[in-house]
């Protein structure tokens, strides 16, 4: 009698992995499951090819081809531990509740001043995600909140768009270079090293440690050139007001010596 943990036949794999008999078929034959227990002429599948298929779905889900998925798998350690450090890159750095709102709700939040154009570029940026039924999700109420902010001190929701749209910008060039300051200072010296299995937990930690460095960094940079920035343009308005009304006061006075004469 086999001890075997593997007892399921194929078609019950399939059932039970919501696969098709075709495609584990056809994963066995690129080599990403484990060849199963042959008894007589049937092969029986277990708990690891279960597991296995929940794994290439996942994957294939994360936008991985097979080949790719191929290489993660030639290592069961290194492909353990790349999905694990592809889940923690996907997550964000906080976790926000998105809101989902109808049509006659987002009109209101626009306080009356929703436009289909506006809601379609809304959509563009991000703010706003379609979910049917005329209903949307808000994915980051924060900021979805900040332009709404915006247009309560009176920005019109174009110069709010434009500058979300700068922001996304910037923030994209801050991430790539934090991106790169990861792969050039921790993981490409891993990579050197021969990827040993000890250091792995220290990749992770140092992934974990960069995230929320990565936030505080770019805020601390920028608050202060946020300061310098209000200062300067500020203090150029103020002058060219002064100026201004120097020149409107010259003007009248120069009127009115003409008068007195």
């Amino acid at each position: 009698m086999s001890t075997s943990p593997n007892d399921m036949t194929i078609e019950q794999l399939a059932s039970q992995t919501g696969q098709s008999v075709r495609n584990i078929r056809a994963h066995q034959s690129r080599g990403l499951l484990p060849p199963p227990d042959v008894r007589g002429r049937t092969g029986y599948y277990g708990p690891v090819h279960v597991e296995r298929l929940r794994l290439i779905r996942d994957l294939q889900a994360d936008g991985f081809n097979l080949t790719a998925i191929g290489h993660l798998l030639e290592n069961d350690r290194f492909g353990e531990e790349a999905v694990s450090l592809r889940q923690m890159l996907l997550q964000g750095f906080e976790t926000e509740n998105s809101e989902i709102l109808d049509a006659e709700e987002v009109f209101d939040r626009f306080g009356g001043n929703a436009t289909a154009d506006r809601i379609k570029r809304a959509v563009k940026l991000g703010l706003l995600q379609p979910v049917g039924d005329g209903r949307f999700e808000i994915s980051s109420p924060r900021l979805f909140r900040a332009g709404i902010t915006l247009k309560e001190l009176g920005v019109e929701p174009e110069l709010a768009f434009d500058l979300i749209e700068e922001l996304q910008r910037h923030a994209e060039a801050a991430a790539r270079a934090f991106v790169k300051l990861f792969l050039d200072g921790v993981w490409k010296p891993f990579e050197a090293a021969g990827m040993p299995d000890e250091q792995w937990a220290d990749v992770r930690t140092a992934l974990e440690r960069l995230r929320p460095l990565a936030a505080e960094a770019y805020l601390a940079v920028f608050e202060p050139l946020m300061s310098q920035a209000a200062e300067d343009a500020f203090g150029r308005e103020l002058e060219r007001v002064r100026r201004s009304s120097r020149s409107s006061s010259s003007g009248s006075r120069r009127r009115g010596s003409r008068r007195s004469r």
